[in-house]
């Protein structure tokens, strides 16, 4: 072997020196396209994680929604494991005794006519703009290659590329262009600015009820019922996002339902796995679904009989246990506790259910100082661009829990009882008025 030449054993570590944790070896061989909290997780069970110390934490994030129903639940473990120990995989390209149940599921539970079922959010959200689109021409009779779908101001709503496009968030553009054209953005919240917005070729308006990664943005009230009343009027598709509020999150069955309104496009997924595997849908009235034609879409993994098995436990255990009704009642609690909590630090809670986002003025300290602080007593969670605390526990969560994630709350907000040293130099060098 040559000088400059290296074997496989030559990056072993000699036999005294330290082994590599799993947090390294990530990091060694990752992307950097995450910041995770300094923690490694090794096991969780209903609204606790552990990790590989063996310490308890409470999870106060669930995965983004999707581990709504709790770690490892009983019921819908049995669904996978007995599921994928007699068929897991086999394609669309057959019939099998899973999709079936699990469509007639999702859409008796949603009120929505029709389910086209993909993995991802990302994916049902790329479906839901294929459909529009197609609609668009072959319904709507907008010109070829016209179509527009107006969107809102801070939506999130995956990372594909025809996705970060109509995202208003620089860093998730910055690089990735060019982007797809075709979509117009509007402030969330404002209806008056929907409507200015359509033409005779706009096709749908695609819209989170509450935003969630822009920081649990809760729209004004009758916000949903006025722009279904505007799409309604102008000839366009309304299509709630709901990926990350639907399915009880917000202590309704869907965010949408708290307006008593049924959405032209509804996008499910996260919870919709049960916290075990990827499982999204785009729904659809018959209308906007007869657009397809079979070899016009379609995915490999999409409504695979593990998924449809899942899928299908997940709604059913959400229905027969209330959960929504346990998320309203839970969600109450928690707004209440965190909104009495004094400190000059909190600027703001918001939310709805148990999707709550805590605004952290950062004169006194970074959300993710107050989650690195939240993770030393022993409570999960993340922030949101540098301000907004998430708490969306599970589903089944307690009192008890509520009661210790908001004591850990106070105690990781202590050291920041004063502003910071960086805004007080920055004060100091503002000239007097």
């Amino acid at each position: 072997m040559s000088a400059t030449t290296l074997s496989p054993a030559s990056f072993a570590c000699a036999p005294d020196a330290p082994q590599p944790t799993a947090a390294d070896l990530e990091r060694r061989y990752g992307a950097a396209n995450y910041h995770p909290l300094p923690v490694t997780l090794q096991r969780g069970a209903g609204v606790w994680l552990f990790d590989d110390k063996g310490r308890r934490y409470l999870d106060m994030m669930s995965a983004y929604s999707a581990v709504s129903f709790g770690h490892g639940h009983p019921l819908l473990v049995r669904a996978l494991t007995e599921q994928a120990e007699r068929l897991a995989v086999s394609s669309r390209a057959f019939h099998t005794d899973r999709l079936g149940p699990f469509l007639r599921a999702v859409c008796e539970a949603t009120g929505m006519a029709k389910a086209l079922p993909m993995n991802t959010g990302a994916e049902a959200v790329e479906t839901a703009v294929k459909a529009a689109r197609k609609w668009a021409y072959k319904v709507k009779r907008v010109p070829d290659g016209r179509a527009e779908i107006i969107v809102a101001a801070g939506n999130f709503a995956g990372r594909t590329t025809t996705i970060v496009g109509f995202s208003s968030e620089a860093q998730y553009r910055d690089g990735f262009g060019p982007f797809a054209p075709g979509f117009v953005s509007v402030p969330f919240g404002d209806a008056a600015a929907l409507e200015a917005a359509i033409t005779p070729n706009t096709a749908a308006f695609l819209v989170e009820p509450i935003q969630g990664e822009a920081g649990v943005i809760v729209p004004p009230a009758g916000y949903l019922a006025r722009a279904r009343e505007i799409c309604t009027r102008h000839g366009v598709l309304l299509i709630c996002d709901e990926v990350q509020t639907g399915l009880g999150r917000t202590g309704a069955l869907l965010a949408c339902d708290h307006e008593g309104i049924r959405p032209d496009g509804l996008v499910l997924g996260k919870a919709l796995g049960g916290g075990l595997l990827p499982v999204s849908a785009f729904l659809a009235t018959d209308e906007v679904m007869a657009v397809f034609r079979p070899g016009d879409h379609g995915s490999t993994f999409g409504g695979n009989p593990l998924a449809a098995a899942v899928g299908e436990a997940a709604l059913d255990l959400l229905l027969r246990e209330r959960l929504s009704e346990r998320a309203r009642a839970r969600g109450d609690e928690l707004l209440a506790k965190l909104r009495a909590i004094d400190h000059p630090a909190i600027s703001e809670v918001r939310g709805k259910g148990l999707l709550l986002g805590v605004e952290v003025d950062p004169a006194f300290a970074t959300a993710r100082q107050v989650c690195e602080g939240l993770l030393g007593a022993g409570v999960l969670s993340k922030d949101t661009h540098g301000t907004v605390v998430r708490f969306a526990p599970p589903l089944v969560v307690e009192s008890e829990h509520i009661d210790l994630a908001v004591a850990a709350l106070e105690a990781a907000l202590r050291p920041f009882s004063r502003r910071s040293a960086a805004w007080a130099c920055d004060a100091l060098a503002q000239p007097l008025p």
